[in-house]
């Protein structure tokens, strides 16, 4: 009888750390920072050949620190993820079940600034550690050049996914995406401010850094947004030796290196003339309890393929208040 490979069988090596599938498409019930997922990463991978073990395990402040001269952004990344409870999609007895976990047991920080880390993984977590048999390997490179908590936890996502033999994507209900994005509650709450502000963004930079081209589409029930479709596809030979020279470079300027190497995304030929500031805030005064963000989608949808507006903000307030009369709140 064959046995599942587990997890914890899997080495890292020079390039690349293991992170157990359950640790990558959790739902932050307190959020994380992009500094306090890189960390936490670090500290799985030290721990890893007694990852399953009830042992201490310790690391050099300095392995933690990064660029930065100061541990005080590593003592408050501890804090946070000592004090985060994540939920775990997991098996129990044959029937899917949500485990609540801490991420982080208690640990010692010697005064030092050159000094060590002492720290637990959690019982519980150990034991979905253990018998965990699906994992994401990420590359190390990739992970300090993401910018973003959204693109990090992306990376992951596809990264876990990137290797099934019959699959190139994956279907999610809105909510569960954005709880494993870890969106904060309130925050980014309609369909066109979340794939601005953090879908768009996260999509082209992995895109543009992994070994995958990767798509994200809405799907509606009705007018609205209830589920999105996650599509990824591993690069040609040629597009993962331009991530090798992308990796090499600073980041300033990545984004407009990543554009010019792919043709422009659907979202940005849509995207046009950037509205100005005070359109915003005028379209607020006029038009309360709409989403001003949702409705500029909207224009941009009808507007395409007609004639480019002389005036894009007044067309958008105009395009607004018919809007506003035929969908009244």
């Amino acid at each position: 009888m064959s046995t599942s490979y587990r997890t914890v069988d899997a080495r890292p090596n020079a390039q690349t750390l293991v992170k157990p599938g359950e640790l990558v498409d959790l739902v932050e019930v307190t959020p994380l920072t992009l500094a306090d997922r890189r960390i936490y990463n670090q500290l799985l991978e030290n721990a890893w050949d007694a990852i399953e073990k009830p042992v201490t395990h310790v690391i050099a402040k300095s392995d933690l620190r990064g660029s930065h001269n100061s541990n005080d952004r590593v003592g408050a990344s501890i804090e946070r993820l000592m004090a985060s409870i994540v939920k775990i999609q997991i098996m129990r007895d044959g029937e899917p079940a949500i485990e609540r976990v801490q991420l982080l047991g208690g640990n010692v920080e010697t005064a030092r600034r050159d000094g060590l880390l002492e720290y637990e993984i959690p019982q519980r977590l150990r034991r979905v550690i253990k018998d965990s048999t699906v994992f994401a390997r990420l590359q190390r490179e990739v992970m300090f050049a993401l910018s973003s908590k959204y693109a990090l936890t992306l990376y992951e996502m596809v990264q876990k996914r990137g290797n099934l033999r019959w699959r190139s994507s994956e279907k999610f209900s809105l909510e569960d995406m954005r709880g494993v994005l870890g969106v904060p509650k309130g925050k980014l709450t309609s369909w066109s401010n979340l794939k601005l502000r953090a879908i768009d963004p996260a999509v082209e930079e992995v895109s543009a850094l992994s070994d995958f081209l990767v798509e994200i589409e809405p799907i509606k029930t009705g007018r609205r947004v209830t589920h999105v479709e996650l599509r990824w596809w591993r690069k040609d030979a040629k597009g993962e030796a331009a991530v090798e020279r992308e990796l090499q470079f600073a980041s300033v300027g990545r984004k407009e290196r990543a554009q010019a190497a792919k043709p422009r995304p659907s979202w940005l030929e849509a995207k046009g003339a950037a509205l100005r500031s005070e359109t915003y805030e005028t379209a607020k005064l006029r038009f309360p309890g709409y989403d001003i963000y949702f409705v500029e989608g909207e224009w941009r949808a009808w507007a395409g393929g007609k004639p480019a507006a002389r005036d894009p903000d007044k067309a958008y307030l105009a395009f607004f208040k018919t809007f506003a009369e035929n969908n009244p709140i």
